[in-house]
């Protein structure tokens, strides 16, 4: 099964390089240890773009789509097992990025 792992902040500062030499050496396991599917990190919500195209016209707004202290600062996607699995991997990535995770099931 796959989960999506968010990496959640309310700095928008990058990662230190203590951090990202962490970030590399967690991603390296996974890589080692099958889990590895996929990561990224990604830019500061101020530059987002929303697109609605629900109606009759694409609308398109600058900046996110809710306004909120806490944002998503990255990602992995991780295949594993079981919940148990994913949650222990989860714990070690919060730990190397210095942030907070959350853990979703790909449906």
């Amino acid at each position: 099964m796959q989960y999506l792992v968010s990496v959640i902040t309310d700095n928008p500062d990058l990662a230190t390089p203590d951090e990202q030499a962490a970030i590399e050496v967690f991603n390296d396991r996974l890589k080692a240890e099958g889990y590895w599917v996929f990561a990224g990190g990604l830019t500061s919500p101020s530059v987002a773009t929303v697109v609605d195209n629900r109606g009759g016209e694409a609308m398109f707004t600058d900046g996110p789509f809710l306004e909120s202290k806490e944002f998503l600062i990255g990602f992995w996607i991780i295949e594993a097992a079981d919940l148990d699995v994913v949650l222990a991997l989860a714990a070690e990535g919060s730990k190397a990025c210095n942030r907070k995770v959350e853990v979703r099931p790909f449906l």
